[in-house]
């Protein structure tokens, strides 16, 4: 089995410093494998004790045992005849530009699957559902189109959800009532925001629960998230997809 395909088993009981470290490798994958136990502690944030208790979580017999596995998986991939006629395929010129756009959309949910491990998407559904607290729901200028969308469906399966819209001044009254049993669901996504980043930071510092949608670049709220969701954006067009 190939080492991103055990990341992404669901049936892994992974803390959240776990969670961490496996969205950092699916999401740089897989390169942020290969330096030092210290250094992917370090960037994702996380002591190196949770490191090599992860990789034996996931089967292996240590760092140096992971590593090895990885580096083998690397150049077997360099060495594939699959990989090499897929990189030589010629592209259709009968292909339209619409078809392309599609297709790369499609590759973008594809690949989404690929960035975040399951159990993030399950503590996420959690704590949306279960907090006895308010759900509040912030995105971005365009981001907060699909914010509204989430606040909508919400609100047909609970109650106490809230969504901010373009953020105000009187917008940031409201983390004058919020604390730690609210979560707070966060849309932010390149080029971020610096005001959607400031509202984000004083509610965290209320400890209010952040749940983080965002791009593979991550926004500057990862260092706050509860839950980070990773998607993609590039497709085949001068403007990002929010469709993953």
């Amino acid at each position: 089995m190939a080492i991103r395909d055990v990341l992404m088993r669901g049936d892994l009981a992974l803390t959240p410093s776990e969670e961490k470290i496996v969205r950092l490798l699916l999401t740089d994958y897989p390169t942020s494998g290969l330096g030092t136990a210290s250094s992917l502690a370090r960037r994702a944030g996380v002591s190196d004790p949770t490191v090599v208790r992860l990789v034996m979580k996931l089967g292996y017999d240590g760092f140096a045992d992971f590593q090895a596995k990885l580096l083998a998986e690397v150049e077997a991939r360099l060495h594939s005849p699959l990989l090499m006629m897929e990189a030589k395929r010629p592209t259709g010129a009968e292909d339209s530009a619409i078809l392309a756009y599609l297709g790369s959309v499609g590759s973008a949910l594809e690949k989404s699957v690929s960035l975040t491990p399951l159990q993030s998407y399950e503590r996420a559904a959690r704590l949306l559902m279960e907090t006895k607290g308010e759900v509040v729901i912030l995105g971005g200028r365009f981001s907060r189109h699909i914010a509204g969308m989430l606040a909508g469906y919400m609100l047909q399966f609970r109650p106490g959800v809230r969504d901010l819209g373009a953020l105000s001044a009187q917008a940031f009254d409201t983390l004058a009532d919020l604390g730690r049993r609210d979560v707070l669901v966060v849309f932010d996504y390149r080029r971020y925001q610096f005001d959607v980043i400031h509202y984000t930071r004083q509610a965290a510092a209320r400890d209010v629960r952040i749940v983080l949608f965002t791009d593979q670049w991550l926004s500057p709220v990862a260092d706050l998230a509860e839950v980070t969701i990773v998607s993609p954006l590039e497709v085949a067009s001068p403007y990002d997809t929010l469709a993953p």
